[in-house]
């Protein structure tokens, strides 16, 4: 008699078990409540513009934040297109996970030089050379000032940046870049109190190379601040301008 009720709680327990599992297993994901938000961000270890704490911020001041939301509710293409207003986002892509959060995954944009310019622009320029608007926080590039209108900030002044980017001494060097009304390169360096003078843009390989070995073979022996104008504008020769 013991066995047979024993038996019976089994049956019992194990048909309670399937039905419960079942059930889970047909629930619908739609009606599923989301968990919150799984954030990658690619390149962030080079890069750290773009935060967890920013991205949620930002998806709550425009009122999609997915958490607590049924995930058949949440459009995730409407919040690609809320991340892509943000101004370090170059790409986003939403989805939803097996865990029930919403998955983001983030291409930074790069920031190359942020432009000052005499017509009251400011702006920064990507490592695209497109434009990004200034995101209210300081970032470590180099300033370009004076007469610059967006054509020539996307073209030269990206030239230049693409190749600062790529040169570690110079990149750490090029404090600001300064634009004159003809279209002339003047470079404040971070050490030195003198002015780098390029001329029109263009050749910049050769022109910071040689600056580089004047810098080794000359400023280092006779001072950084024995001049007040060091110009590579002409081919072979570099012009100085005492103090």
């Amino acid at each position: 008699m013991i066995k047979r009720i024993l038996t019976v709680c089994i049956v019992f327990v194990l048909s309670a078990y399937l039905v419960v599992a079942v059930t889970a297993f047909n629930r619908k994901p739609d009606d599923r409540i989301c968990k919150g938000v799984e954030l990658v961000v690619k390149d962030k270890v080079n890069y750290g513009f773009i935060t967890e704490k920013g991205i949620i911020q930002l998806l709550k001041k425009k009122q999609v934040y997915p958490e607590g939301k049924a995930t058949g509710t949440i459009n995730v293409r409407a919040l690609e297109d809320v991340l892509s207003h943000h101004p370090f986002v170059r790409e986003a892509e939403c989805y939803l996970t097996s865990g029930g959060k919403v998955g983001i995954e983030i291409y930074q944009r790069i920031p190359l030089l942020h432009v000052f310019s005499s017509n009251g622009d400011n702006y920064y320029v990507d490592d695209e050379g497109k434009i990004m608007a200034s995101p209210g926080q300081s970032i470590h590039v180099p300033i370009a000032t004076g007469f610059i209108d967006r054509k020539y900030a996307q073209t030269e002044l990206y030239s230049l940046g693409k190749f600062l980017q790529t040169d570690p001494f110079w990149n750490a060097q090029v404090e600001q870049i300064n634009v004159t009304p003809k279209q002339e390169l003047e470079i404040v360096p971070r050490v030195g109190d003198h002015i780098l003078f390029l001329g029109k843009g263009g050749d910049y390989q050769e022109k910071f190379s040689k600056l580089q070995t004047f810098y080794k073979e000359a400023l280092n022996r006779v001072g950084w601040n024995k001049y007040s104008r060091i110009s590579v504008e002409f081919n072979n020769q570099i012009i100085c301008t005492k103090k």
